[in-house]
């Protein structure tokens, strides 16, 4: 397995996109319309996509949440290859990219219908915090941090 560093131009990325937005869409049902509005990919420009013998099995992105922040997004790894540990290879190079552009920190945002996230986080060593940004009140929505650096 390998992992590359692009953007939001990258077609593989684009189609992992693509599936996961429909995944998204059936999870989350009429909600999907208010989630989707903040998950645009047009102007990403950290991702990463992880192949196995060139073929495209997952992929992430970070995009700058504040200045010491990078917001972890469109998290996706195929349904045949789940459970590989493909989604925290997948985390773990969008954190060390984060930390390589002096970034502190890196919160997220997933769904209660999505528990194999919300998994994956608690298990890379994500914290849940309170609701941030447009997901304030959200009953469905968790959010996450994950501190390196503690601010001064």
């Amino acid at each position: 397995m390998k992992t590359i560093r692009t953007n939001s131009e990258n077609k593989d990325f684009i189609d992992l996109v693509k599936l996961l937005d429909a995944d998204l869409a059936q999870r989350d049902g009429e909600d999907h319309s208010f989630y989707a509005q903040f998950n645009k990919i047009d102007t990403i420009k950290h991702a990463v996509v992880l192949y196995e013998n060139d073929i495209p099995l997952a992929c992430g992105a970070i995009k700058e949440f504040d200045t010491d922040s990078m917001e972890i997004k469109r998290m996706y790894t195929l349904s045949q290859n789940r459970g590989k540990g493909i989604a925290s290879k997948i985390l773990s190079e969008l954190e060390k990219w984060a930390k390589e552009l002096s970034y502190k920190r890196c919160v997220l945002e997933t769904g209660l219908k999505q528990p194999e996230a919300i998994a994956l986080y608690k298990k890379n060593g994500y914290d849940i915090i309170p609701n941030y940004g447009q997901y304030i009140g959200v009953e469905n929505s968790k959010c996450f941090e994950k501190v390196w650096e503690k601010k001064f």
